[in-house]
């Protein structure tokens, strides 16, 4: 039974986060799982040890508010806890002891092995798509251009906390991490998340997460970031105006979204062959739908195809500021 359907006082909450974290295997899991999102399967290669008792061990962590259990399709990760009560006894819990411990480090070196597997997962994907990947690129203005301007509307930060939708590859994560305390990105395809992953693994980003999640009904809660980002996801949805309801939903007052889409254009194949569901995002509509979410749509900045006689896409990046408080109870 969840301990937390009951109103526990502090030292009872203080007893079951210790009973939780007081034996060796469930510390040993809490050791691998404040650096990493890790799946079931990924923690029974490294501790050799039984699905089944690894999972009674992972629920046992969820319920005293340790960890933090992520569904992923047929896939569930877990991470520790990141915030709260649970981040605040984590962080005084491992700092009694060395993370160099020869239990905790024969576990990293284990893992080591199974975040290589992970890459090479994502490096098969990513070879069977590479041939339309590096075309539909090829479409569009050049990324660094794109991706300057990003970070110049963004500006400088430092963020507290970036949310990505949709996030793919990672490459908004990657891109961010250096300008954010956290950041975070989801993603409704395991494939993506699994290449978002090993990029970040790889690229040794630590204050970076993805996780799976519906950008329609993102896992996150309201006024938690102030910079959320929107990449090429619209085109995707049959209802993109709930996207940006979300995001204006978790932004922070005064916070900013950024939102990078095609211009409306005629390029039919990729809603036959890529399954876009539109051709294209009209500023219109946009602007309708930030309007109906509480933000402050600016006109965008475009990017025009690299050659202009030849069939391509324009590339429209919007900003939308979530009013402060002060100034939306004065409107």
């Amino acid at each position: 039974m969840n301990v937390y359907m009951y109103a526990m006082s502090p030292v009872e909450d203080l007893i079951e986060k210790l009973k939780a974290a007081g034996e060796p295997t469930r510390l040993r899991l809490l050791a691998l799982l404040r650096d990493h999102d890790l799946s079931v399967g990924e923690l029974v290669q490294v501790l050799g040890q039984s699905q089944p008792r690894l999972s009674h061990h992972l629920k046992n962590l969820s319920e005293a508010g340790l960890a933090e259990r992520l569904p992923e399709g047929a896939f569930v990760f877990y991470r520790a806890a990141r915030s709260g009560a649970g981040l605040a006894f984590l962080d005084q819990l491992f700092g009694q002891v060395s993370p160099d411990a020869p239990e905790f480090q024969e576990d990293r070196d284990k893992l080591r092995t199974v975040m290589t597997a992970r890459a090479a997962s994502a490096e098969t994907y990513f070879s069977s798509i590479a041939e339309t990947w590096d075309s539909l690129r090829a479409l569009h203005f050049p990324n660094e251009a794109i991706e300057n301007t990003l970070l110049e509307l963004a500006g400088s930060g430092p963020h507290r906390r970036v949310v990505d939708f949709g996030t793919g590859t990672g490459r908004m994560l990657l891109l961010f991490s250096g300008l954010a305390a956290e950041a975070e990105g989801i993603d409704f395809s395991h494939r993506m998340l699994t290449v978002a992953r090993a990029n970040l693994e790889r690229a040794g980003v630590s204050n970076s997460r993805v996780r799976f999640g519906d950008v329609s009904a993102a896992p996150f809660e309201d006024a938690s970031a102030d910079l959320v980002i929107v990449h090429q996801v619209l085109h995707y949805l049959d209802t993109p105006g709930d996207a940006i309801a979300e995001a204006a939903r978790i932004l922070m007052p005064g916070g900013k979204l950024l939102v990078i889409d095609f211009a409306p254009h005629d390029l039919e194949f990729l809603r036959a062959e890529h399954g876009h569901r539109r051709l294209g995002v009209r500023h219109d509509a946009l602007s309708e739908w930030a309007h109906a979410a509480g933000l402050k749509l600016e006109a965008p900045r475009s990017f025009d195809p690299p050659a202009p006689d030849a069939p391509g896409l324009t590339v429209n990046i919007w900003q939308a500021i979530k009013p402060a408080i002060a100034k939306a109870r004065a409107a």
